[in-house]
């Protein structure tokens, strides 16, 4: 009884640590005694490993509040001042924190949580093929942070291991290629030595890291190298495409071949309030620009197609529209036959995909676990298409795998005889509404360099001007409070101090 108790305090002393929240130059993720009395066997691994995988759902922006990002595109008006909205508005400075903040000390959290990881896993006793995999998964998680930071403010500060003191941590930014270089030999490394099989527990696999780094080849535009590791994933014939576009978003993921990695939740201890967020309050409110992006079911825009009638705009529509938006004039039930009444929406749309309609009716107190997704098939198969085309033009199999994408929702296949820049713009188009309202458009706009002529021509509902200065708006600023603690780092340009 007595060793239970001590074993159980243990693991109370681990997981608390582990997710603290002190200031990142001063986070060590363990005491001192702690990492020496700890790691001992695989249980305690598995249970550090555990705290790694947790800074996904306990950091807002690494799990179901990554949806908010399209709110920084044309996808999204944000209803409520500050934050995300003023940020629309280019309204970053130094001293803006919020989200910038958030991002930039949970992802540092993150990346210390894995470094105390790898600096104790080989303390234990345990299998030697177990203790490979749990590192191959660190090293995973570890790249996913750095990236993050790397994709919002260019060059970071690296530490390749923890600081032993917070002097130690006061160091200057590393050049963003140097970061990405530490980026890629983490995920080499997981390539080699996480499993080769489907997704199906949380825990990364090797496909989950070759579609990461699928990701951050494409942003740094080395086409031929995406081609080839997307195009691998494609040929193992691992993943596939879920035949339910709506529910892959809703349901539990265990017998999902499209998803390859996220942030996994599961009530009554483990939950976000997603569905409390977008239809109850409709905080993310699609924009006509987005609902005006789904094609009609011929395949042509709205501004062509003779099935577009402007008396019934949501017919004859691209189904990825009404599994997404809750187009004005929808109407969902709640259980005793009353109907749902989300707040008002100042676009006239809400926000569908990731609402679980079956929690009806929706409260204050309503708990979701939808797992809040990543990477998925669809998605490395658009950046196979993307990387093959601008790499040599729109051959076969790019016609192959934008069309695999259209065709599981029944949209007809795409033209023949495409340019290669004509075929540019149909695999942007097809990103757009394939992976709307899911986080990630404003990861494309900044990498494909025109955010800066996109967001000015957005209709803004209430009548401010949005703002995206090119360069400044394409890196974010470091934060004051980050400045002032550490004297060595230096401001990001355009952003005074």
């Amino acid at each position: 009884m007595k060793s239970n108790i001590t074993y159980r305090l243990l693991s109370l002393i681990i997981v608390m640590n582990m997710l603290s929240c002190e200031d990142f130059l001063e986070r060590h993720p363990l005491t001192k005694l702690s990492n020496e009395t700890f790691w001992t066997n695989d249980s305690e691994v598995q249970m550090g490993l555990a705290g790694c995988y947790r800074r996904l759902r306990d950091e807002p922006y690494f799990a179901a509040q990554r949806v908010d990002l399209d709110a920084l595109t044309d996808n999204v008006q944000y209803k409520y001042t500050g934050g995300l909205l003023s940020i629309s508005r280019g309204e970053i400075e130094t001293t803006t924190g919020d989200i910038i903040s958030d991002i930039w000390g949970s992802a540092y959290s993150g990346i210390s949580t894995c470094n105390n990881f790898l600096e104790n896993t080989d303390k234990a006793d345990m299998l030697e093929k177990d203790r490979r995999r749990y590192k191959g998964e660190a090293r995973f998680l570890r790249a996913f942070f750095y990236f993050e930071l790397v994709h919002y403010f260019g060059d970071v500060i690296l530490y390749r291991k923890n600081p032993k003191t917070p002097d130690e941590s006061k160091i200057a930014q590393s050049p963003k290629a140097e970061v990405l270089a530490f980026i890629h030999a983490d995920l080499d490394s997981a390539i080699s030595s996480l499993p080769d099989k489907r997704y199906d527990d949380g825990h990364a696999v090797k496909g989950s890291a070759m579609a990461l780094k699928t990701r951050i080849l494409l942003y740094e535009e080395r086409w031929e190298e995406a081609a080839a590791i997307a195009d691998s994933v494609i040929q193992s014939g691992t993943f596939r495409l879920s035949s339910n576009y709506r529910d892959m978003f809703i349901s539990r993921q265990t017998s999902n071949r499209e998803i390859m990695f996220s942030t996994q939740y599961l009530n009554p201890d483990d939950y976000s309030d997603m569905d409390i967020q977008l239809i109850l309050w409709g905080s993310l409110m699609p924009r006509q620009e987005l609902v005006d992006a789904y094609e009609c079911t011929d395949g042509l825009p709205v501004t062509e197609s003779p099935l577009y009638d402007t008396a019934s705009p949501y017919l004859n529509r691209d189904t990825r529209l009404e599994m997404s938006v809750m187009v004005p004039g929808e109407v969902w039930m709640n259980p005793d036959g009353s109907q749902h009444m989300p707040d008002p929406s100042q676009t006239g749309y809400f926000q569908k995909k990731y609402v679980d309609q079956s929690r009806l009716p929706i409260s204050t107190t309503t708990r979701s676990d939808q797992d809040y997704i990543h990477l998925r098939y669809a998605d490395v198969l658009l950046m196979y298409a993307e990387a093959r085309n601008e790499a040599s033009g729109p051959d076969q199999s790019v016609y192959n795998a934008v069309n695999d994408v259209r065709d599981r929702v029944d949209m007809p296949p795409l033209p023949p005889d495409l340019t290669k820049e004509e075929m540019r713009e149909r695999i942007r188009h097809e990103r757009r509404v394939e992976l709307a309202l899911e986080g990630l458009r404003y990861f494309d706009l900044k990498r494909w360099k025109t955010a800066h002529t996109v967001m000015p021509a957005v209709n803004d509902v209430g009548g401010a001007t949005i703002v995206f200065d090119n360069p400044k708006h394409y890196l974010w600023p470091y934060q004051q409070s980050e400045l002032e603690v550490n004297p060595n780092l230096v401001p990001n340009p355009d952003y005074s101090y």
